[in-house]
């Protein structure tokens, strides 16, 4: 089969399409066709050598996708032509890939194979966000770091679902209008003074500020009203600073750590929640922007494309 490799880390050019043997199934796993791969920065780092990596060289990357089962492994529950889709199996990038029967989510006819490789890492991670680190209530007001972000365009339309006010964050004039096409009430660029236009808007702070940046963590607590909550999920702007223990006791706010995995612990946790998002999609609740596609073997270019920070929809690659 062909797959999408690297055997050194470093930039996009370490990068290889080249044919490896087909993968060897353990006796809880079935092979799944590729029609469709999800490409994250997980990915990048993996290739940049800064993940974890399972196997050894040449490493394939990538853990989102969907496709079609094509060997059963005598596992009854499936049968060869079922749509299937998963949001973690290692070695994704390749036309063919073992997937643990655990992992397997099924995919409803509605849901194309496109979309089913677009939502589930970043649509997943928005869910928990949304009803489980913070159990989001009518009328609240959230506050969405990195908003015109896969996860940030997620958790907008969700928060909206659940009656909340929107206050986005981002960088640029051109992300502020997505998220505002996306649901978003407010938007304010991080360049301006955004922690007085949020007090503009809620004088006493928001009821939960959702931070994947990292450096911004203090920030985001400044913008918290008394006994509310910073949800910290991620690291993209770099490592944040220690968080005070004494201003949290005398604000009475919160702070929760968020990670997706501590979620997605069972096959049939793994099917409820991703249903849930299928099913607001198929009802027209949640929407997505169309995915910039790439070829497999074009992986260079879609890392690059990833990397410039130009892309504000999901990139996925077609085998």
């Amino acid at each position: 089969m062909k797959a999408l490799t690297f055997s050194t880390f470093g930039n996009s050019d370490v990068l290889e399409y080249i044919d490896i043997p087909n993968p060897q199934l353990k006796h809880d796993e079935i092979l799944v066709e590729m029609k469709a791969i999800g490409l994250n920065f997980a990915d990048v780092y993996r290739r940049k050598g800064n993940y974890h990596l399972k196997g050894n060289p040449p490493f394939i990357a990538g853990y989102e996708g969907s496709g079609i089962v094509v060997n059963t492994n005598n596992h009854s529950e499936f049968k060869i032509g079922d749509r299937v889709a998963f949001a973690d199996v290692p070695f994704a990038n390749a036309e063919l890939v073992a997937v643990n029967i655990n992992h397997v989510i099924p995919l409803p006819e509605a849901i194309d194979f496109e979309t089913g490789a677009s939502i589930l890492l970043q649509g997943l991670t928005a869910h928990y966000l949304a009803t489980d680190s913070h159990k989001t209530l009518k009328g609240e007001t959230v506050i969405i770091h990195a908003v015109a972000g896969g996860v940030g365009q997620f958790l907008t339309q969700i928060s909206k679902l659940l009656g909340a006010t929107v206050i986005g964050l981002t960088s640029s004039p051109d992300k502020a209008k997505i998220a505002i096409e996306q649901g978003a009430d407010h938007v304010f660029l991080y360049n301006d003074n955004w922690k007085a236009e949020v007090f503009k808007v809620v004088p006493n702070g928001a009821d939960v500020v959702y931070d994947s940046i990292g450096s911004t963590l203090n920030d985001s607590f400044e913008v918290t009203k008394n006994c509310g909550q910073v949800v910290f999920f991620g690291m993209a702007g770099g490592d944040p600073e220690p968080v005070d223990p004494r201003m949290l006791m005398d604000t009475s706010k919160t702070l929760t750590g968020g990670d997706l995995w501590s979620y997605l612990t069972t096959r049939e946790e793994r099917t409820k929640r991703a249903y849930q998002l299928f099913t607001w999609i198929t009802e027209g609740k949640v929407s997505l922007a169309t995915p910039t596609s790439f070829k497999l073997s074009e992986g260079k270019q879609a890392h690059d494309y990833l990397e410039s920070r130009k892309s504000t929809g999901k990139i996925i690659l077609i085998p």
